[in-house]
């Protein structure tokens, strides 16, 4: 099979350019005395492998839902641990309060784009706030569920990716730290990275980029799990 040198390489955002998702939303629940096993089971109807496709989560992230009426409907699913309902205005903020920019992935994002390699970003979008950073001319292009109405892993998105970066999926490579996103990039023909941690994702980027990736074959790298 004959190989396809990757070009541009997709990051997401939250989870990746930040600190970790799964910390800002424990820290979140704890400050929130928010009863962990209502949250779970709420994530797991709305955002599993079962989930609806009409999902809150899944019509906020294509920006069919704002962030207001996303918070109503949260609200009504979480219970605090002495059994109240929280309020849903600052629902959102709070669950991501502790995101701060994981500055080793920024290096790398730099490191790449002086090595010739363009960058581009790939996020599903909870009514989020992105930092003027991201639109700085540093990554290109920056696709954002909730502008184009589609979210990860719809396979559409991917292929929204590549046209807009004007290259086929085998000469992309996408990282994320959510396993599904992972697997829909692999599906669509990207090479797709699981991210854990900067350093292991930068050893696994300079290796794809350094050997070449053959077609229809993305490499799998050493990952974990991130859960919520």
């Amino acid at each position: 099979m004959a190989a396809a040198p990757v070009e541009a390489v997709a990051f997401d955002y939250g989870g990746v350019l930040t600190t970790s998702m799964a910390d800002s939303l424990a820290r979140w629940r704890t400050a929130s005395c928010i009863d962990a096993r209502s949250f779970t089971d709420c994530l797991r109807a709305w955002l599993g492998r079962e989930a609806e496709q009409n999902s809150p989560i899944h019509e906020l992230e294509t920006g069919r839902l704002d962030a207001a009426g996303f918070e109503q409907a949260l609200a009504a699913r979480l219970r605090r641990t002495d059994g109240s309902r929280p309020e849903p205005a600052g629902l959102l903020a709070g669950m991501f309060a502790g995101l701060r920019p994981d500055e080793a992935m920024w290096d790398l994002a730099d490191e790449l784009r002086a090595r010739g390699t363009r960058v581009a970003v790939l996020s599903n979008s909870w009514a989020n706030t992105y930092p003027d950073r991201l639109h700085d001319g540093r990554f290109e292009p920056v696709v954002i569920s909730g502008e184009v109405g589609l979210r990860k892993p719809d396979p559409d998105i991917y292929r929204l990716l590549c046209a807009r970066l004007g290259l086929p999926p085998q000469r992309v490579a996408f990282v994320d730290d959510a396993r599904p996103n992972v697997e829909g990039a692999r599906r669509a023909g990207l090479h797709a990275i699981h991210h854990r941690a900067a350093g292991a994702t930068r050893d696994a980027l300079l290796s794809l980029l350094a050997s070449g990736a053959t077609v229809g074959s993305p490499p799998s790298y050493p990952s974990k799990e991130i859960r919520a």
